[in-house]
């Protein structure tokens, strides 16, 4: 039996692409965890951004919802639809994504998920802005049915 590629349609990739940078996401806070003095900040209730802890708190899940949201939604959103979140919804999280590496350097495990979570936002723009057009099914008028 000889290998043979299987095509694989825009949909799942989008799919598969969110759920990848949402496992980095989940991995890099994670690991974040690890850093010195990292946890005595967290039970001490200081914040990244300072201010209120349910506030930052909020505000940092509500950023989060849309890519836990993204995989499911690039399966079952109308195409139009489907293509204008993930490129919009691509570059929003690529240039969140870009603009923590300033906030977090030094720590080489940050970079190196930051830079691949980049690549991947960015090939969810790409995937979604090349997503080929399906040929249009011709719709069956009553003339042309026969009974």
């Amino acid at each position: 039996m000889a290998f043979q590629d299987v095509r694989v349609h825009v949909r799942l990739k989008l799919f598969a692409l969110w759920s990848s940078v949402m496992f980095l996401y989940i991995y890099q806070d994670y690991f974040m965890l690890w850093q010195p003095g990292q946890l005595q900040g967290m039970t001490a209730g200081k914040m990244p951004f300072g201010g209120n802890p349910q506030a930052a708190l909020l505000g940092m899940s509500g950023l989060m919802v849309v890519p836990c949201l993204m995989p499911f939604l690039s399966l079952v959103l109308p195409v139009q639809l489907n293509r204008w979140l993930n490129m919009i919804f691509g570059v929003v999280y690529s240039l969140i994504m870009i603009a923590t590496f300033a906030l977090e350097r030094g720590w080489y495990f940050y970079l190196m998920y930051g830079l691949i979570e980049v690549i991947l936002t960015l090939l969810i723009v790409w995937y979604a802005w090349t997503w080929p057009e399906e040929p249009r099914q011709p719709v069956a008028t009553s003339a042309t049915q026969t009974t």
